[in-house]
């Protein structure tokens, strides 16, 4: 027997019957680290590669439950959310949170589904910044969640209300931008810290946002420091897209279990 077991994720996140996104990214973007994911289902789905049809939120004490049970049972290294669809989650997993607070906890805040779809009101926007943020190491929006969350068009503002808010730490992803490359960036501490240049990919994608996030919690439960986590986490994400495939009529999947042994040089530049 193995006595010394993978370091444990605890994911809060929708189930994205596709596979593209949702617990089943994050299952194969921590598989790929080296972790056991423990998924806590937050919200059923109907959706695939093309659009996402409806949510159906669970209420917060299923949620909540289902994370008791397994932090009084494993021991966990970091924790990462997703989809949350509803105050009423948001403040049931708040105290669950604030007991682990010392451990990374990265957030991705799921606000739209990439056809435009709603997961987020103004009400679940303001409860993240209230109840979730002074509790989480990381945050990771792409450009238009980190304006919607703030209201600040500029991002280096947007990034500023969100550590204002409690967080340690933002990264923005750029892919949304209208830029030649994706610019990345990672803020702390009150300031910019570092940006990164990837190629720009021709295809759109189901799941990117997921895979960048499950993978930097990875990373981060592995104890790797926060600007190499995110370093490694983009990396492992932009190989995971340029592999990628077309599985349905809608957006490739990232391939996030692609082994680099066996492809074409993965150096971005």
């Amino acid at each position: 027997m193995n006595l010394n077991p993978p370091p444990i994720v605890l994911v809060l996140a929708g189930n994205d019957p596709c596979g593209g996104a949702g617990l089943c990214a994050d299952i194969q973007a921590l598989a790929s680290q080296g972790c056991h994911t423990a998924p806590v289902i937050t919200s059923i789905t109907i959706q695939n590669t093309l659009h996402l049809l409806d949510n159906f939120p669970l209420s917060g004490m299923q949620v909540a439950a289902q994370a008791q049970a397994v932090i009084v049972d494993v021991p966990i290294a970091a924790i990462k959310i997703g989809l949350l669809g509803c105050v009423e989650i948001i403040e049931a997993i708040q105290p669950i949170l604030f007991q682990y607070s010392y451990l990374p906890i990265v957030l991705d805040p799921v606000l739209a589904a990439g056809s435009g779809y709603s997961l987020a009101d103004v009400d679940v926007r303001q409860a993240i910044i209230k109840d979730l943020l002074p509790l989480i190491q990381i945050i990771t929006p792409n450009s238009e969640e980190a304006r919607l969350l703030t209201g600040k068009n500029q991002l280096d503002d947007a990034a500023a209300n969100l550590m204002d808010a409690g967080c340690s730490f933002v990264c923005i992803t750029g892919t949304h931008e209208d830029t030649p490359m994706v610019i990345n960036t990672l803020y702390g501490q009150g300031r910019k810290l570092e940006s990164w240049y990837w190629p720009r990919l021709l295809n759109q994608y189901h799941g990117s946002g997921c895979t960048f996030a499950a993978s930097l919690a990875g990373l981060l439960a592995q104890g790797n420091p926060i600007n190499q986590a995110v370093y490694d986490a983009q990396h492992y994400t932009w190989n995971s897209l340029q592999y990628g495939y077309q599985a349905g009529k809608g957006q490739a999947l990232p391939n996030r279990l692609y082994q680099p042994a066996n492809c074409l040089s993965s150096e971005k530049k």
